[in-house]
């Protein structure tokens, strides 16, 4: 039976119960608090018939305009999860920093930590999309004036998961993760779009999470996605800095495979059709923070953020707001009307 989307609105913790572990404390729920220190983009996504080669201009078919950025999408993914989310970023005093503004608030997302300026532009990202992939032009605007005085400003307490990727300067992520560790809490990085950083900003993080492209760039190795998954371990395992940190590399329809203390993690792929690949991995690290911010293992948060990303794919654009079209997995896929409606939860944070 087809799965339809429950709500439009963000999902309020009460009503995960059944999606996320109950914490130490027993029966009563509590989800931990995730900050975002992210960017902020408008997307201009175009899509055509084949990327156009250098000096060649080729018709287009459609475009659209939506909310985006790696920090975005991740805070409303975790939102739609049901985790309390703050944002921090700068925002342009301009039309598309007023139309973000509007629906990031609108997803539940607490702002009090996004300033604006009129120093720049709003960051704005430019994406081609050609049969389900993408190619992605980010032009950081106001995203690249965050600072450590803003990372500095949350009140962070103990069991909080901080969030973070590279389309903000990397100082400012050293900054932000610095104040994990006398807290207690619990760090995420996303060493995305890939760069030439200083290695020990690893040191204070808890979950690395990259894909293929990424790790190649990391690790100086020629990785792609057909490689045997004993390849991309073995490069992971190099970017491992200390004992209980967790490196997860995400492969697309092949799924994921993560490093701990514990050894290997394999989640497998999920057969879907994808539409559009753009925010997959973001849905990825949001729906990932959310889970840990309620107590969830390691490995069922892995499992669980995989679910939704591969949701994320057969819709397009980066947006996570709304349905437009009734999304599902394979009927082989359901192994039970409870793990079909856990999906149909997952469903509305890809969204």
């Amino acid at each position: 039976m087809p799965m339809r989307c429950i709500s439009s609105r963000p999902i309020l913790p009460a009503r995960i119960r059944n999606l996320v572990p109950h914490t130490k404390l027993g029966a009563k729920f509590i989800m931990n608090h995730v900050y975002v220190a992210g960017s902020i983009n408008m997307a201009v996504i175009a899509t055509a018939a084949r990327y156009p080669k250098m000096g060649e201009t080729v018709p287009g078919r459609e475009i659209f305009f939506s909310p985006g950025g790696k920090g975005a999408n991740q805070a409303v993914s975790a939102a739609k999860l049901g985790a309390p989310t703050t944002l921090i970023d700068c925002l342009g005093e301009d039309a598309f920093g007023r139309e973000l503004s509007s629906f990031l608030s609108s997803q539940g997302i607490d702002l009090t930590n996004v300033r604006y300026s009129m120093e720049t532009h709003t960051g704005t990202a430019v994406i081609t999309v050609v049969e389900s992939d993408n190619a992605i032009v980010v032009i950081p605007g106001t995203n690249a004036l965050v600072n450590g005085a803003d990372v500095a400003r949350p009140a962070l307490v103990e069991g909080d998961v901080l969030v973070s990727q590279f389309e903000i300067p990397a100082s400012t992520v050293y900054a932000f993760f610095s104040r994990a560790g006398s807290i207690g809490a619990t760090t995420i990085l996303n060493l995305a779009p890939a760069i030439d950083f200083d290695r020990s900003l690893l040191h204070l993080v808890d979950i690395v999470v990259l894909n293929e492209t990424e790790l190649g760039f990391m690790t100086r190795r020629s990785l792609h996605e057909s490689d045997p998954e004993s390849f991309f371990i073995e490069a992971a395992r190099t970017l491992q800095m200390r004992d209980g940190q967790t490196v997860c590399v995400t492969l697309g329809r092949r799924g994921a495979v993560a490093l701990n203390r514990d050894g290997v993690i394999a989640i497998p792929g999920r057969a879907v059709q994808p539409v559009d690949t753009t925010g997959a991995g973001d849905c990825f690290v949001g729906a990932l923070a959310a889970q840990i911010a309620a107590g969830a293992p390691i490995g069922a948060a892995l499992e669980n953020a995989n679910i939704a990303a591969s949701l994320c794919v057969q819709r397009m654009g980066a947006r996570a707001h709304r349905c437009q079209q009734p999304l599902r997995l394979p009927s082989h896929e359901y192994k039970s009307r409870r793990q079909s409606v856990r999906l149909n939860r997952l469903l509305c944070a890809a969204l």
